[in-house]
């Protein structure tokens, strides 16, 4: 009884051992902080240049003449 008892233990010891220091979901787990990084990158881009691209798409709407009756001042 005890050897089956010492043998249950030592092999539950193993597994536990082999899952704390396997690579099983390594990959995901990389893609997941690459994904992160990324994303914070973006929202800092636009959070930062939000007014440029206002500023820049107000300029081009202006530039614009649809009906050809007044002179563009565009370069």
């Amino acid at each position: 009884m005890i050897d089956r008892i010492t043998v249950w233990v030592l092999s539950a010891k193993a597994g536990i051992s082999s899952r704390l220091h396997g690579e099983r979901g390594q990959d995901l787990t990389e893609y997941a902080l690459i994904t992160g990084g990324i994303a914070i990158a973006l929202i800092l881009a636009v959070a930062i240049f939000t007014g440029q691209f206002g500023n820049l798409f107000t300029s081009l709407k202006h530039c614009i003449d649809f009906d050809n009756s007044s002179t563009s001042s565009c370069p």
